[in-house]
């Protein structure tokens, strides 16, 4: 069957009440304050299978992920503790790994861009960034609250080593995945006109 005749054969979707009011309420949890149960094994599959239909120009898949439990994250905080003094403000650096170790589950997002292929770089590392967000509505939608963060140590060198981001890789994000005890605070939204142009 050709992938016209499938989508022929798929019915349409029906506009879902549910899913635009979890659109609707969408916001980025406090990391430090994700905590409770997270995600079953189950789960985390799911997540990891919704979280990767995403676009992706080319069919490269130029993203992996790295699933991080408490016990990885409690060696890679405390690892990662003197490179934070090293930092221009290490009080503030130090401070931030605690994003790292609170969550009950993080998935590392790693951007791994195809050099030279016919799909910009730019595109494949959009994609990553789409994945990202697919982790965050597939956590949302299994009941979970999310925080997509990068913080300095996505970007320093001997950090970057300890994660295992080889070379031509960039971290796209960490999503850190729990429970809040109460709803996140809502956030200033865009004004809508001043970012939006029609046109006939």
């Amino acid at each position: 069957m050709s992938d016209a005749d499938l989508g022929q054969a798929l019915p349409l979707p029906v506009p879902s009440i549910e899913q635009q009011a979890r659109l609707a309420r969408r916001r980025s949890a406090p990391a430090q304050a994700l905590g409770g149960s997270g995600p079953s094994p189950d789960e985390i599959e799911q997540i990891l299978r919704l979280g990767a239909r995403t676009p992706d120009h080319g069919k490269l898949f130029p993203w992996r992920f790295v699933v991080m439990g408490p016990q990885s994250r409690a060696a890679l905080a405390e690892a990662l503790l003197p490179l934070a003094e090293r930092q221009a403000d290490a009080g503030k650096a130090r401070k931030v790994l605690s994003k790292l170790t609170a969550p009950p589950l993080t998935i590392l997002v790693v951007s791994t861009p195809v050099e030279g292929h016919k799909v910009a770089v730019w595109e494949q590392e959009l994609s990553a960034g789409a994945v990202c967000m697919n982790l965050e509505h597939a956590a949302d939608a299994l009941g979970y609250s999310a925080s997509w963060i990068t913080d300095w140590y996505s970007y320093d060198p001997e950090a970057l080593a300890l994660l295992g981001v080889g070379a031509g890789e960039r971290v796209a994000g960490f999503i850190h995945i729990g429970t809040l005890g109460e709803a996140p605070l809502e956030r200033p939204r865009p004004d809508l006109a001043a970012k939006t142009v029609w046109q006939p």
